[in-house]
């Protein structure tokens, strides 16, 4: 008898005796999870797996168990904590705070006005100016934000979408403003303008006015930035709307290979796109699926760029991702429980081999973070490197029957979801005809229906609840914030060349209006302090503005 057939005679005759006796005086609670989960798993279970062409070494392909032959042993991930708000100086502040606690970079949190490409004196920006992020209406603001922080010596992250091409180069241009060239920044910009139309819903323009948008900064940035990397997919925002695990991943990289075959029109090389392509998403408290999606997502990836887009540099077989905690996780009931919460999802972050990783502080169901529950945040990266010891081996999980197994149903039913949205015409149909956004909200709905019925336990919430009101303090906006904005918009429009400032504006619309490459003419606006809001304005005048489907 062969060990596989003797496994399943002893498995059988465990759950006739010893399994079957202890049910009939302790019978099984309901388990509820995303994915089908077995009562146990065995060797039977990855009895097809083959080690070298399914898991591989470390570093090598198709990079299941990391992309570093060392893991962290050699280097910790990147400390990305998001933040910014109030004026420039509020987030300038911050940011030394979260530098001088152990962060390696900025990641800049704009304010809704600047995601959506609005001045603050707008009247569309009012209540919103400097609240949930940074203000950025133009180049003086971006220069206040970097005050006395060495911008060629740090990571630079941004959260504004659709005018991203904006924002980078006020950034680009603040530091040659400081003696750095552009080429020297080490910039993650947030190429994923797709993601709003499924997600978070902060789109300008439609679909092909933004695509264009990323394409232009990608190509622009390959042959003048070449330490900048591109985020092609955002995972993160559409797990927050509601996704399941599976769908998130898949929509990620549909999305993904959306600007790789648009980068492919242009005669960008795949290894020039996939070489720099990197992810944000999402990491929940599911804490082996989520585990099991990282290492599904890596082999997925490095065999689609190999065989699907004939990529050939290592590099560009590698999926990077950067997880944020997820902010959906956070309950304004028993806040404290979420310090917890954060605390097991950036654990499946790290022992999924995440590169850098934002995990969210416990006060954010009330507001942005104070300054000491953005330390406690970062401390809690901090005792995982130092103190738990699982950096200390490589995919520790390796091997596991269980996250073994589920590795592969994560990546089979990742690829079964693109194929059907590959049946829609690929992610860009998929959003025009409203079907993403139908998936998202139906899984939204029924995520939340368990909640309410209590079929998934969200504790302090419909389990272990508690009459106790929270005592902590809690970060307020400044009311003074968009009246101060507003002044200085006002003050710099005075102060400014007015007629170069137009004369840049007009002739980024004869470019907007033709093929040109539009950064250089977004580089020469910022430059001569046109606004923001300015910008996506002539931007929304040649592109229009989009209208979601009707249902």
């Amino acid at each position: 008898m062969d060990r596989l057939a003797e496994m399943e005679k002893e498995q059988k005759r465990w759950e006739n005796t010893t399994l079957k006796k202890w049910m009939e005086k302790h019978p099984e609670r309901e388990i509820s999870s995303e994915l089908p989960k077995q009562r146990l798993y065995t060797l039977q279970d990855i009895a097809n797996l083959d080690y070298l062409r399914d898991l591989g070494f470390p570093g090598e392909y198709p990079y299941t168990r990391g992309l570093n032959p060392t893991g962290y042993r050699s280097r910790l991930w990147h400390i990305a904590e998001s933040s910014g708000f109030g004026t420039p100086e509020d987030t300038n502040k911050r940011w030394k705070y979260l530098i001088d606690q152990g962060q390696d970079g900025v990641s800049l949190s704009c304010d809704l006005p600047t995601q959506l490409g609005y001045d603050p004196d707008d009247p569309l920006a009012e209540g919103q100016v400097g609240v949930v992020g940074g203000s950025c209406p133009s180049l003086k603001e971006v220069e206040t934000m970097f005050d006395g922080i060495p911008m060629d010596k740090i990571r630079i992250r941004g959260s504004t979408c659709h005018p991203h091409i904006v924002l980078y180069s006020m950034i680009m241009t603040a530091a040659e403003k400081k003696g750095t060239p552009r080429d020297r920044l080490t910039m993650v910009v947030n190429s994923d303008v797709l993601n709003e139309y499924v997600s978070r819903h902060n789109y300008i323009f439609p679909p092909e006015g933004a695509l264009r948008l990323t394409l232009d900064f990608m190509e622009y940035g390959m042959k003048h930035l070449q330490k900048t990397s591109y985020l092609l997919g955002t995972g993160y925002t559409v797990a927050e709307a509601g996704t399941t695990i599976v769908q998130a991943a898949a929509i990620m990289v549909a999305t993904a290979f959306a600007y790789i075959e648009r980068g492919l029109e242009r005669g960008i090389p795949i290894d020039e796109i996939a070489s720099r392509a990197g992810f944000n998403i999402h990491v929940g408290t599911s804490f082996f699926e989520e585990i099991a999606k990282f290492r599904a997502l890596r082999r997925l990836w490095a065999r689609l760029m190999k065989e699907k887009f004939g990529a050939k540099r290592e590099t560009s077989l590698q999926f990077r991702f950067g997880p944020g905690t997820g902010g959906s996780l956070l309950t304004a009931q028993q806040p404290q429980n979420n310090i917890v919460r954060v605390s097991i999802a950036a654990l499946a972050a790290i022992l999924g081999g995440a590169h850098f990783l934002h995990t969210s502080s416990f006060d954010e169901a009330y507001s942005i973070p104070t300054e000491e529950s953005a330390s406690l945040a970062i401390r809690t990266q901090h005792v995982i490197a130092y103190e738990t010891g699982v950096v200390d081996v490589i995919d520790p999980l390796g091997g596991s029957y269980y996250v073994e197994a589920l590795t592969d149903q994560i990546e089979n039913e990742i690829l079964d979801y693109l194929k059907k949205i590959e049946a829609r015409g690929g992610i860009i149909k998929a959003i025009e005809s409203g079907w993403i956004q139908s998936e998202i909200a139906q899984s939204a709905y029924l995520k939340q229906r368990d909640i309410e019925s209590g079929k998934q336990v969200v504790v302090g919430v419909n389990k272990f609840v508690s009459d106790e009101e929270p005592v902590f303090k809690i970060h307020r906006s400044d009311p003074n914030v968009a009246h101060d904005m507003r002044e200085r918009v006002t003050k710099l429009k005075k102060e400014r060349d007015n007629n170069a400032a137009k004369r840049c504006l007009a002739a980024l619309e004869r470019a907007a209006t033709g093929r040109d490459n539009l950064v250089p003419f977004v580089l020469e606006a910022v430059r001569n302090y046109a606004t923001m809001g300015e910008i996506c304005g002539v931007l929304r005048g040649v592109f229009g503005e989009y209208r979601p489907p009707s249902c």
